[in-house]
């Protein structure tokens, strides 16, 4: 059974997480609700997430702040952020939210069907990079117990052949999306969110492509969740 994927949701306003659950109840996976920047940043000492969905105007400790501390933190500093806001100042004001470190800027109100797409993104990118952390763990367990004997050898290929599919897919999505930013001359949000997975894409190859026999390497350091 797949273990379902964490979604943080930060508002300070109850009826906008409802708001947000409702929307990405379709996605089938834990959605977990925080009401302020503090309350987010306890949250993510426990646990792993695959998207944080922040709101910018929030009373105390606002979004840029509180995603600013989640940075700052090597356990979080590479977790996919949207920054939602009611308001817009211009250009400057989004490019402040992506200084912050987010992936992508949505300004209210906005179409329930495209805030999906963006979230599924991540949590497909967070759901096959955990798969291959686990077969990458169990294959290094394998060569280590087995010494790279000739029989673990063809097992080994069979593994490291499903994680490259696994991998390949996922990329063939990534590529499927940079040829329609291309052709819908996309804004900066959409460019910075595909080159995002892009960044994450080329670190998996890299490592699993160290697991090839003959790189001199068995046991590669895996890129970060998101």
């Amino acid at each position: 059974m797949v273990q379902k994927a964490k979604i943080l949701l930060v508002d300070d306003r109850p009826e906008n997480l409802l708001a947000l659950e409702a929307i990405l109840s379709a996605l089938d996976q834990t959605l977990v609700r925080a009401s302020s920047g503090e309350e987010a940043l306890k949250a993510l000492l426990t646990d792993d997430f695959a998207v944080i969905l922040l709101d910018v105007q929030m009373p105390g400790m606002d979004g840029f702040e509180t995603a600013a501390h989640i940075k700052r933190r090597e356990r979080t500093r590479d977790i996919p952020i949207i920054f939602l806001t009611a308001i817009n100042h211009g250009p400057h004001h989004t490019f402040r939210g992506y200084a912050a470190g987010a992936v992508d800027y949505i300004s209210k109100p906005f179409a329930p069907w495209v805030l999906r797409a963006k979230v599924s993104v991540f949590v497909e990118l967070y759901m096959k990079n955990c798969q291959l952390r686990e077969q990458a763990a169990l294959l290094r367990l394998q060569l280590e117990g087995n010494g790279g004997a000739g029989g673990v050898a063809k097992e080994s290929a069979g593994l490291l052949a499903e994680l490259s599919a696994r991998l390949a897919a996922v990329e063939e999505q990534a590529e499927a999306l940079s040829k329609q930013l291309d052709d819908d001359s996309a804004d900066a949000a959409a460019v910075a969110t595909a080159a995002h997975l892009e960044r994450k894409l080329t670190g998996l190859r890299r490592a699993l492509d160290a697991l090839e026999p003959g790189t001199g390497s068995s046991a590669p350091a895996l890129p970060s969740q998101s």
